[in-house]
């Protein structure tokens, strides 16, 4: 651990025999032991020995009620997670909405919150920050027949995983203790991750939606821009934090005056009222969903033909209210894209709550990775 119990996020899917063996169950539970042993790579003997460590711990629980009646032989006594002794809590910090959940772990929620960003726009950074923290306790504490394992936030803007430090310039927070200031309010180790690579994580590790084996871009479009990588298992964070693609090139045709506009700038509430009030119709017009998705679809097809991933997610408002759903942005990813492969753009599965399912990936990322370490 470093700077007072903040710890990097690491997502990805842990690989360790612990691990793998959580994974097997979280994932296919309730199964046998002998299902485990030909779901992972690992011997019998190995799995017995992770499994009795996991029991141990109170990460998972054996099922003699889930037994079945007609097998034939010695009974085979199912297991599946233990979801009734740990929690973890997590924050979401966005653009318009704050959310502020509590999770079992499989990823469930438990109970959450949501409190309107701007309530604490104009309060001074370090007194918003505290209090966000301190609502999260409050929170926890509605909990107290669990043991809180781990905290989590994602977070837009600029953030150092190693201190938790993290800017967020429509807040007007600058070099803000967050990390510190959530483990000091938790008690428990804490990690805080860029959100666009938190929700990439929940596809990847709370879904299993991405395939592990393979390459994905996941993109986010509401207030913000954004752009994630995965890799392997893993939700690529560089060293120096997050990219953008905020000021990607596109061409915006109704959206700007302009031939060529940054992404960002023709995404998001304002950016829609202003074309609204320019052509004088209303914000939810067919014709300006028409021009974002065409806007969405080019720019998702320019960082493809980059990268060429096996697979794209997307999520955001931007990309889920069109009345045709996704497939306007399909159609222009298609045009544009200059690679012959077809590829399929899909929504994230966590739909409206994937800001919430963003924090929840970030506290569980630890537990996944080293469950009987984090214990």
């Amino acid at each position: 651990m470093t700077s007072g119990g903040v710890v990097p996020a690491r997502l990805r899917i842990g690989s360790g025999p612990t691990a793998a063996v959580l994974h097997a169950i979280r994932v296919n539970g309730p199964v046998t032991r002998d299902q485990i042993v030909r779901a992972v790579d690992l011997s019998a003997a190995t799995v017995n020995r992770q499994v009795n460590s996991l029991i141990e711990a109170n990460l998972i629980t054996e099922r003699p009620d889930l037994v079945d009646v007609g097998a034939i032989g010695r009974p085979k006594i199912p297991l599946t997670l233990d979801r009734d002794h740990y929690c973890v809590a997590g924050m979401h910090v966005g653009a318009l909405r704050t959310a502020l959940v509590i999770a079992d772990l499989r990823g469930r929620t438990l109970y959450s919150h949501a409190i309107a960003t701007q309530e604490f726009a104009g309060m001074d950074a370090s007194d918003a920050v505290r209090r966000l923290c301190g609502l999260l306790r409050e929170l926890a504490d509605r909990f107290s027949g669990r043991r809180v394992l781990w905290g989590g936030a994602a977070i837009g803007g600029a953030v150092d995983a190693d201190t938790g430090i993290v800017d967020h310039p429509i807040l007007n927070w600058h070099r803000q203790p967050l990390g510190p200031e959530l483990t000091a309010a938790l008690g428990v180790p804490v990690s805080v991750s860029e959100h666009v690579q938190a929700m990439a994580a929940a596809d990847l590790i709370l879904s299993g939606a991405m395939d592990h084996g393979q390459s994905g871009l996941f993109f986010y479009a509401r207030e913000t821009v954004g752009m994630a990588m995965t890799i392997a298992g893993e939700v690529h964070q560089p060293s120096h934090g997050a990219g953008t693609i905020a000021g990607l090139p596109v061409v915006p045709g109704i959206l700007s005056t302009e031939p060529l506009a940054p992404l960002q700038s023709v995404i998001g509430t304002d950016a829609t009222n202003a074309v609204a009030a320019r052509l004088r119709i209303e914000p939810d017009a067919s014709v300006i969903a028409d021009h974002q998705a065409r806007v969405l679809g080019e720019a998702v097809a320019a960082m493809r033909d980059i990268l060429n991933p096996d697979e794209i997610i997307v999520a955001g408002d931007a990309f889920a209210t069109h009345p045709q759903g996704l497939a306007p942005v399909q159609a222009a990813f298609d045009a544009a894209t200059r690679i012959d492969r077809p590829l399929q753009i899909n929504p994230t599965c966590f739909g409206v709550h994937v800001p919430e399912a963003a924090a929840i990936a970030v506290a569980l990322s630890a537990v996944y990775v080293d469950p009987l370490a984090v214990v």
